[in-house]
């Protein structure tokens, strides 16, 4: 009985305090996004970063025009993209109505500790944006959740 009443209240508690990544739409240029909320936000230089309080992960968004005059296809802007950066390992998928492509790999730092990184990349034909994502290896299966989250909310400004 003082088990359950304990379980009881310590779930209540959870739940008054709401979720540790609670997100927020975030306007970042001509995108909007969701991001955690208790997450430290800075920039540098056009480019947003939010970062767990924990240290464990962060991620960095840059927002950026087509230059060419009257943009172009959407798809067209992807491969450019891609071709740009290195295509190998990315896997295309659509966020918001519009290509997008993502890759996930594990990097290693001179000491041996692991990290996992994810790119997100897409345009719409007038506007690209990329998101690095970069975790504690050990803590993927918490963040990489909110990294799906967060690309999963990616929505274009409506022109």
């Amino acid at each position: 009985m003082i088990a359950r009443a304990a379980l009881l209240c310590s779930v209540s508690l959870a739940l008054a305090a709401g979720s540790a990544d609670e997100l927020a739409e975030v306007e970042l240029g001509a995108i909007k996004l969701k991001a955690p909320a208790a997450w430290n936000r800075s920039a540098n230089e056009g480019t947003a970063r939010f970062a767990a309080p924990s240290g464990e992960a962060y991620f960095e968004v840059d927002v950026g025009e087509v230059q060419r005059k009257g943009g172009m296809k959407a798809e067209e802007c992807l491969k450019k993209i891609l071709a740009g950066i290195g295509k190998a390992g990315f896997s295309k998928t659509k966020v918001g109505g519009q290509p997008a492509a993502s890759k996930e790999w594990v990097d290693t730092d001179d000491t041996g500790k692991q990290f996992v990184e994810r790119t997100y990349v897409g345009c719409n034909g007038t506007t690209t944006w990329s998101i690095q994502f970069h975790m504690v290896a050990e803590r993927r299966d918490r963040y990489a959740a909110v990294a799906d989250q967060v690309f999963k909310s990616v929505a274009y400004e409506k022109k």
